[in-house]
């Protein structure tokens, strides 16, 4: 067994290649799709990394909340492994799709992209991508906050270098935050 490692695929993302011996003859064919579960492993993809919302801080009912993520290889991709058994070598190119949020309040929002980082300049206008307003504060919940589920579909394109065979399939995974939200009331 040999095993490389370079630092040079997409954004920097590290691309792996395994190789294994060849199949003795008389043993059974691999299949490419088992080989591109392997090279998925490399990956060690993980859930959303969460910008926004923010564990720190209130958020207030009524006002849009943007929710965004940062990009990795890890938590948002592409990111490209390729692994061998049997004298196949496949490649895969895993990146998420969507991301679909559970607000905690009953709400589901499912987001196509990262979303858009809030400044400033917006204001109070709702994100033109990915965004929720609470309609009601957390004080009823444990902790006093809602618990926020982020999940990340990857879509995985393999393929077997050299030809042979294409695939894809999807993998989830997920992230967790909390938001306290509060209230603003108006004393004359």
């Amino acid at each position: 067994m040999y095993e490389r490692r370079c630092e040079n695929g997409p954004g920097g993302a590290p691309v792996i290649d395994t190789f294994v011996a060849d199949t003795p003859p008389g043993e059974p064919a691999v299949d490419p799709a088992v080989v591109a579960q392997q090279a998925v492993a490399k990956m060690k993809l993980a859930g959303p990394e969460i910008a926004s919302p923010r564990a720190a801080g209130t958020y207030i009912v009524g006002v849009p909340m943007w929710m965004w993520v940062h990009k990795g290889p890890t938590t948002y991709g592409p990111n490209t492994a390729s692994a061998t058994a049997g004298g196949v070598t496949v490649t895969a190119t895993a990146k998420v799709t969507k991301i679909v949020w559970r607000m905690g309040d009953g709400s589901t929002v499912t987001c196509n992209g990262p979303g858009t980082r809030y400044t400033a300049f917006y204001g109070k206008q709702a994100s033109p991508t990915c965004g929720h307003t609470y309609s009601r504060t957390s004080a009823d919940q444990k902790g006093g906050k809602y618990p926020v589920a982020a999940t990340a579909t990857w879509a995985v394109d393999w393929q077997v270098n050299g030809g042979g065979g294409t695939g894809q399939f999807t993998e989830a995974r997920q992230s967790q935050a909390q938001v306290a939200i509060g209230e603003v009331q108006v004393v004359r």
